[in-house]
């Protein structure tokens, strides 16, 4: 369900080769949430940063949108940079597990697996 893999790296380094790593597989960033900056301006003192990167391939998106509109409920993907423990983390939810649910799940089974190799692929580049 879940990838998230530890990188020795600082979190700035993280952030900024995650977001080379998605350009160089032609994986484009639609926004970045700093959850943290965003917490605080809510009045929240959140102690940890937290990097949520929404990205696309829009390729990929278009054929799976085509086969089942509804998954625009899980679009874009999701890859956080986040601290915990002391320790900079990279993750995802897996895009085979969010996409299992949608009723034409056997017809983008095979781009949602893709997805995941891609994806975790990029993690491992910015890890």
């Amino acid at each position: 369900m879940l990838y998230i893999t530890e990188t020795s790296k600082d979190f700035e380094t993280a952030v900024r080769d995650l977001e080379e790593a998605l350009e160089h597989h032609k994986y484009g960033v639609l926004h970045v949430h700093d959850l943290q900056k965003t917490l605080k301006e809510k009045g929240v003192d959140f102690p940890h940063r937290v990097r949520i990167l929404e990205v696309c391939n829009p390729e990929r998106a278009n054929r799976v949108l085509t086969i089942d509109m509804a998954v625009n409920l899980a679009l874009p993907c999701r890859i956080s940079v986040f601290e915990e423990g002391g320790k900079v983390k990279i993750g995802m939810i897996k895009p085979s597990f969010l996409l299992s649910v949608f009723p034409g799940w056997e017809k983008m089974k095979r781009e949602a697996e893709e997805v995941e190799q891609d994806t975790i692929r990029i993690i491992e580049d910015a890890r």
